[in-house]
């Protein structure tokens, strides 16, 4: 009795047993199977973002001034690792980083964070092999700069999340990033993605842009600016080289540089692109423009003589001098000897108006439009608010503001035979070119392209920007530097600006060197540094030289006596 009463009660627990495993199996095949399908579903695909390919960059012949590479970035799902303290050192190891700065990563709120961005394949593949759940690595790409510090101030960089942040890589963000895609994907136990399942938004890739700069010149370009800056130990240089018939700028380059590739140690003075942001008191290189609009108006001629008075004037109050004393001279004189005297008196011939209306013509005053980030408009105040002395002054470049790209535009307008093309950094094809304004008759051009050209003989300010095998036209400038309470003692901008070959024009350059110590006269200190420019870009271009027998060799002594150039004088203070 007592054995089946026990077979009974084993019976009924087996049978409860039974029930229960079957409640339980219908509450999970049945009750619950939509939400744990979704679970699981959920666990075992995921939405992966998949990054374009970011546009390369290319210089006009198509050599590669930035590219993108691909990369590896290690991430954790926070709520999926699971790792002792041995293997969080591990990882922690290979990823370079700190246990405890790991360990904080991994304690974030939300579904996703980046341990580790932008690291070498090797670094991927380690972290694979170690095989901890919710640890990944997503595809991505990271920007490479061939040129480096060549370059830089063009180009720019991008940021680790491919977005520009300076330069072309900025100004063309929209052009060159792309779209990206969405992917989803079959990830196994450990989180890792083993297959796609379906690609739910193709990637778009990023454009290819071809800029304007020619990679060679823009090498010569920068080492002549280097070594310029180098050798008189200056605060800074810039330069820029265009085409005057297209508007491209072939070559922009600025002195300190940086190494795109590394920003470690760069800062912001490093990064800044002095050529385009920065406004300076452009002194005499200024000049040919004040002359320019009294020819076109008629007020002088080239051969109008222009008593310079001996290399002292005053004008309400105010002294204005040259540093090496001039008689009268004609205006092609003016130029040549870079009086100030000369060009202030060529100034107040005009009225403030037409002065006014003819140097914005140039484009002064206003941005040039390349679309470059902290592009520069200068400073030319309205004519309403200029006094007599105010109009003598801007008449041989103080009292305004240009920047070297500005400066570039005005020569190309000379070079150009009196047409003002928009400037531009990306390569121009033919059917994109455009007309132009005309703002300065052909005549007027020519006249004062000759002008220039003076300036390059033994007998001018810019000996030593000549060319054996070109005729050059150009202008020294030698502008003190304004301060708080007039201007800076010791403290200066040397520079050339002009154009090669004088008949047919083809690049057109400017060198700005700023604070240069010792020497500081534009003759001396910059304009070695334009031949230089301009010799190697006219190669490059092609151009033919002169016939032997037209062919011009101008002497240039190894040094210039100090005070040659009229130009570094500036306003006095009234007396």
């Amino acid at each position: 009795m007592k054995l089946a009463w026990r077979g009974r009660f084993a019976f009924l627990l087996l049978l409860l047993g039974l029930l229960g495993i079957s409640a339980q199996l219908i509450r999970m095949q049945v009750v619950r199977a939509p939400a744990l399908q979704e679970e699981a579903r959920r666990q075992a695909v995921h939405h992966v973002r998949v990054p374009a390919i970011r546009g390369a960059i290319l210089d006009r012949n198509g050599s590669p001034l930035a590219v993108s590479t691909p990369v590896k970035s290690i991430y954790a799902v926070p709520a999926e690792v699971a790792m002792g303290e041995d293997a969080l050192g591990r990882l922690a190891r290979v990823l370079d980083l700190e246990p405890r700065a790991l360990r904080k990563r991994l304690e974030r709120d939300g579904p996703f964070v980046y341990l580790k961005r932008q690291v070498p394949p090797q670094v991927a593949r380690t972290v694979d092999a170690l095989g901890i759940s919710g640890i990944g690595a997503l595809q991505e790409y990271r920007r490479y700069y061939p040129a480096g510090e060549v370059a830089a101030h063009v180009v720019g960089f991008a940021g680790v999340d491919g977005n520009g942040l300076e330069g072309v890589e900025l100004a063309y963000d929209r052009t060159l990033s792309g779209e990206p895609g969405k992917r989803l994907v079959e990830r196994d136990a450990l989180g890792r993605d083993m297959r796609t399942l379906r690609v739910e938004e193709s990637v778009q890739r990023g454009k290819n842009l071809f800029l304007s700069i020619d990679n060679r010149l823009q090498y010569v370009t920068y080492q002549a600016l280097k070594e310029g800056v180098a050798r008189y130990q200056a605060k800074a240089g810039m330069a820029v080289v265009v085409d005057p018939h297209t508007g491209e700028v072939v070559a922009l380059a600025n002195v300190p540089s940086y190494n795109p590739n590394s920003l470690d140690g760069s800062g912001p003075s490093q990064r800044r692109n002095r050529a385009v942001t920065d406004a300076m008191e452009p002194g005499s290189i200024f000049k040919p423009f004040t002359v320019a609009a009294a020819l076109e108006k008629g007020k002088v001629r080239p051969e109008t003589e222009v008593y310079c008075e001996e290399g002292l004037m005053r004008v309400s109050g105010h002294q204005l001098h040259d540093t090496h004393p001039i008689g009268r001279v004609t205006v092609r004189q003016v130029i040549q000897k870079s009086s100030n005297i000369g060009a202030a008196k060529i100034a107040l011939k005009q009225d403030n108006e037409q002065l006014w209306r003819q140097l914005r013509d140039f484009g002064f005053g206003l941005q040039p439009g390349t679309g470059f980030p902290g592009e520069t408009r200068g400073i030319l105040h309205m004519p309403h608010q200029w006094q007599r002395f105010d109009r003598a002054t801007i008449g041989f470049g103080h009292g305004v503001a240009t920047s070297a790209l500005q400066v570039a535009r005005a020569y190309s307008v000379l070079a150009n035979g009196g047409v003002r093309l928009p400037l531009t950094l990306r390569r121009v094809e033919d059917s994109e070119a455009v007309p132009g304004k005309r703002v300065l008759s052909r005549e007027t051009a020519r006249q004062i392209g000759r002008m220039l050209n003076m300036v390059v003989s033994p007998e001018g300010t810019g000996g030593r920007a000549a060319l054996e095998r070109y005729r050059v036209a150009g202008k020294t400038g030698t502008a003190q530097k304004p301060g708080g309470e007039g201007y800076l003692e010791g403290k200066y901008l040397a520079s050339f600006a002009g154009f090669a070959p004088v008949n047919d024009p083809r690049l057109v350059a400017v060198v700005m060197i700023d604070e240069p110590k010792g020497e500081h006269y534009g003759g001396l200190v910059a304009a070695p540094v334009f031949r230089r420019i301009m010799a190697q870009g006219l190669r490059l271009n092609q151009v033919p030289p002169l016939p032997r027998e037209e062919r011009r060799h101008f002497p240039v002594p190894m040094r210039q006596a100090r005070g040659q150039e009229g130009e570094s004088a500036v306003a006095g203070q009234p007396s």
